[in-house]
């Protein structure tokens, strides 16, 4: 199960794109990825089709990145951590920062 989640701010930890940071635009839970916006970008050939909606062309998409290469970074100190479990007194389970020791998730 993963901690990192959609409309997370995370930051790269290896690759061509490390150091850079990105909102997470949506996680494969099956194969441990994530999309991040605008990072790890590639060029995608695609054939025109018939009618003229369909246009044809090189068209530049984000990648999945590895979970293992991407860190959340904390909303409230604004620095990338380790990210624990904690459940509250009302039976919730919440995300928090190791950090500031912060909840992350409301």
């Amino acid at each position: 199960m993963s901690l990192i989640k959609k409309n997370d701010k995370v930051k790269v930890l290896a690759g061509k794109e490390k150091g850079r940071q990105g909102k997470v635009l949506k996680v494969f839970t099956e194969k441990d990825t994530a999309l991040v916006e605008r990072l790890n970008m590639v060029k995608r050939h695609k054939k025109g089709g018939t009618s003229a909606s369909q246009q044809g062309g090189i068209i530049e998409k984000e990648a999945p990145i590895k979970l293992a290469k991407l860190m959340l970074v904390c909303p409230k100190c604004s620095k990338p951590s380790r990210i624990g479990r904690r459940t509250l007194d009302s039976g919730d389970r919440v995300r928090y920062c190791k950090k500031c020791n912060e909840t992350i998730d409301a």
